[in-house]
């Protein structure tokens, strides 16, 4: 297995679909990883070269903000929406949908499994 970003990515699948298994990194901008880096993108993992996983790996840490710090941003930015008090924080504090979906019916996921009895 190929070690990018602290992931193994799987051996078996072709490098732009692995390359997605890293937080941050979708099919579109796999595709972009590999066109930068010279590796065709439907080139099995398990067939690079250390020079092209070097270069993948290389695209990664300078050009794209993935995993860990990625995860942290998105964190704080949330924080900072809570902290100013607006109504997106308001909503992620309550635990509520945030984007404008009705609650009344269908809002199980953010909302959580209902009461045993019902309301009262």
């Amino acid at each position: 297995m190929a070690r990018i970003s602290g992931i193994d990515i799987p051996r078996t699948k072709h490098v732009s679909i692995a390359l997605t298994y890293i937080y941050g990194i979708g099919r579109s901008t796999a595709l972009e990883i590999c066109k930068a880096a010279g590796v065709p993108p439907e080139k099995k993992v398990e067939e690079l070269t250390p020079e092209e996983v070097a270069a993948i790996r290389e695209d990664i840490q300078t050009n794209r903000k993935v995993e860990g710090s990625l995860r942290a941003e998105t964190n704080m930015n949330i924080k900072r929406l809570m902290d100013i008090g607006c109504y997106r924080g308001q909503r992620h504090r309550k635990g509520l949908p945030v984007r404008g979906q009705r609650t009344r019916t269908n809002a199980r996921t953010r909302k959580g499994p209902k009461g045993r009895f019902g309301r009262r």
